[in-house]
């Protein structure tokens, strides 16, 4: 049988070489040419490797940087963000300037852009299909009235900020309402998942306090979202006319959203459900769903990101459905598409640009109004609507977490050249640094207090 074989393979090249005898001359072609014709050129080619070893390297880093964290108790995405910042110019591109052109080069950053932009669409799709509109409804006097002062105050301090760096620090031909108006924002977020996150971790999040806290992030988040979609929609038209056309569609999309494509979704979840499992054309509807929700948003003028987060917030977050889309989708989103966020933000953040002593002390005190704004706009409501100035003190220590959700609306004004570089690194690094403070400030405040007991949420 091996003695057949071995015949069979060596005729086989035999009758090849022989036709290969008899083969017409190829023909010429000029080098452009054939760079032209051919499926994969010599440049695509180059872009797809250097492409592959990033994504490598982006991975394994924030692999690394997440689990140092995760030991010393931070939250894990602090290190991948950490890690895509070192990835950067900040500090590789600065320490060894070839190795960053060779792993991180000029050419890949478009392509890490639009895997980047996919991976915080599928995210913010996945922080809607986590949201419950039901918190919203039944929020208390204490969740309404913390989570709405904990946005004026520092969204007024950031205005009064706004006023003094003006001329410093904003980029030429930028009005100063879209200025201040963003900055202002980016001053006011609280991170909801980063905050579940160390309520989890800390066994609190079932108890009284950590219900009050995860409400009034909720209720935060989706005030500050649509603040950011109004903000947005203003800084893109270029004439009143188009920012009030811009305003009243995005008002008209959300109540299409939840009154009409609402009702609709729960007929098709309730058919999937009476199913035994989700199939593959289950999946691609919900995808091309969220591909078209962020398509209209993206047209209407006001980013792809809320179209995703407004699908997701329509799909009853408590349906097997819901939970399924989030089995499938949450790891890709986590693993890869993430951290290639995290290290396009990084090659974006320069904190060499801080250069002068003026440049360090205005990145400290937009720390210190960003921090100043959200512990004050939370600590007295919440000792007004009865809690402890204990329990008021923990719950503006927790909503000081900014996190991924920061770096989100950053990039976003880098991108539309509302902030300039030079802000964009010190508005990532007030991020980075109240999110860091947040665990082990709470964990301090909590120390030897009874608040693991659970409690139930009044109304």
């Amino acid at each position: 049988m091996f003695v057949v074989y071995v015949l069979m393979v060596a005729a086989s090249v035999g009758v090849f070489v022989l036709i290969d005898r008899f083969a017409p001359h190829p023909h010429v072609i000029a080098d452009e040419a054939i760079a032209v014709t051919s499926g994969l050129a010599p440049n695509k080619i180059n872009n797809l490797l250097h492409v592959l070893l990033a994504l490598t390297v982006v991975l394994v880093a924030a692999r690394v940087t997440g689990a140092i964290f995760s030991t010393i108790k931070q939250p894990v995405v602090i290190g991948e963000v950490l890690g895509g910042i070192l990835l950067g110019p900040s500090l590789l591109g600065y320490l060894a300037p070839n190795l960053y052109a060779s792993l991180l080069p000029s050419s890949v950053a478009p392509f890490l852009e639009v895997i980047a932009q996919l991976g915080v669409i599928f995210y913010m799709f996945l922080v809607g299909l986590e949201f419950d509109l039901k918190i919203v409804k039944k929020s208390g006097h204490t969740a309404l009235a913390v989570s709405h002062m904990s946005i004026i105050l520092p969204f007024l301090l950031g205005s009064f900020l706004a006023l003094a760096i003006f001329d410093t620090a904003c980029p030429p031909n930028i009005p100063f309402m879209n200025f201040a108006l963003f900055l202002a924002i980016s001053l006011s977020l609280t991170a909801f998942p980063v905050l579940a996150r160390i309520l989890t971790d800390q066994k609190m999040h079932r108890t009284k306090m950590g219900t009050i806290a995860l409400t009034c992030a909720a209720v935060d988040d989706v005030t500050a979202w649509c603040l950011l979609a109004v903000i947005v929609s203003i800084a893109e038209a270029h004439h009143l006319s188009s920012a009030v056309t811009t305003v009243i569609l995005t008002v008209a999309y959300i109540c299409a959203m939840l009154t009409v494509v609402r009702p609709l979704m729960k007929k098709v979840v309730d058919w999937l459900e009476s199913l035994d499992y989700l199939t593959e054309s289950a999946h691609a509807l919900f995808l091309v769903g969220l591909l078209l929700s962020s398509f209209a948003t993206e047209l209407i003028g006001i980013h792809a990101i809320f179209g995703a987060f407004l699908l997701g917030v329509v799909i009853s977050h408590e349906s097997l459905v819901a939970k399924e889309l989030t089995r499938k989708i949450e790891h890709l989103v986590r693993v890869l598409f993430l951290p290639t966020f995290f290290a396009f933000t990084g090659m974006r953040t320069e904190i060499g640009l801080l250069s002068t002593p003026e440049d360090w002390l205005l990145c400290g005190v937009i720390i210190a109004v960003a921090t100043a704004g959200k512990f004050c706009g939370t600590l007295f409501p919440a000792r007004l609507s009865g809690l402890s100035w204990r329990e008021a003190s923990a719950l503006g220590i927790l909503m000081n977490t900014r996190g991924l959700v920061e770096l989100i609306v950053l990039n976003l004004g880098l991108d539309m050249k509302i902030i300039s570089p030079r802000l964009f690194a010190m508005l990532v690094l007030m991020a980075l640094v109240t999110t860091v403070i947040t665990p082990p400030l709470f964990h301090l405040m909590t120390w030897g207090h009874l608040w693991k007991e659970k409690h139930k949420f009044l109304t």
